[in-house]
Parts: structure tokens; sequence; C-alpha cells
């Protein structure tokens, strides 16, 4: 089984992991999707900061996360197969990851902190 650990009040994130639940659904995939904000981070070594820095999985007794956590989720998946096994070759994933450590995950979780911090402040 496959356990996809994301952050619900990201509305980014809320969104691609509908879709994927969706499909996983259809296609009977062993995948559950947890919401870090209810998901027993400890048990996994994480706390929340961590996790809403960036998509967490966990496979078997193995914690995923980054390009690794999305190349699990996509080999998982019927459509996506076929971008896990581009994204997993060895020039492309070296890129993949540098985007996402260095652009897109930082983005996500500046955005979602910002969001958070005007919902606290009543706007």
């Amino acid at each position: 089984m496959l356990t996809i650990l994301y952050n619900d009040r990201c509305p980014i994130c809320r969104a691609e992991i509908a879709h994927y639940r969706r499909l996983a659904a259809r296609h009977d995939a062993r995948i559950r999707f947890a919401d870090l904000h209810d998901a027993p981070l400890a048990e996994w070594g994480l706390d929340r900061d961590r996790a809403m820095r960036r998509l967490h999985a966990v496979q078997g007794e193995t914690l995923l996360d980054g390009v690794d956590a999305f190349l699990a989720l996509w080999r998982a998946l019927p459509y996506w197969r076929w971008l896990a096994g581009l994204v997993a070759l060895p020039g492309i994933r070296h890129l993949a990851a540098l985007v996402y450590d260095r652009a897109l995950a930082p983005w996500l979780h500046a955005r979602s902190r910002r969001r958070a911090a005007a919902c606290s402040q009543g706007g």
C-alpha cells in the first residue's frame, strides 16, 4: 500500500490530489491519501513543518519525499506511468528534483504559509 501525505489546506495540493484520488478510485489503485493535518506524522519521523514543505509518501517501511514521492504515485496510477518512466531517467530526474526542490516546493510552502497567516488574521 502506498500512502500519499499531502496538505489538504493548500488549494493547489488539494486539487492535484483530488485528481489522483479520483483516478486511483476508478482503477482500484492501492493508494491511501492522508491529510498531513490528521496523519500520524511522528510515526513517519516527520513534524508538521517538514511535512508541509514537500510531498511525502510511505511505501512499505520507506518514507519518500519530493520527486521520489511523485514517482511512486505516478507509477501506481494508469495514465501517469509514462511520466514516471520519463522523469526517472537520470538526467531528467536530476533536473526535475532541482526544479521541485529549489522552486516549486518552496513556492508552494511559502504560499501556504501566507494563506494560513491571512486566515488566522481574519482575512
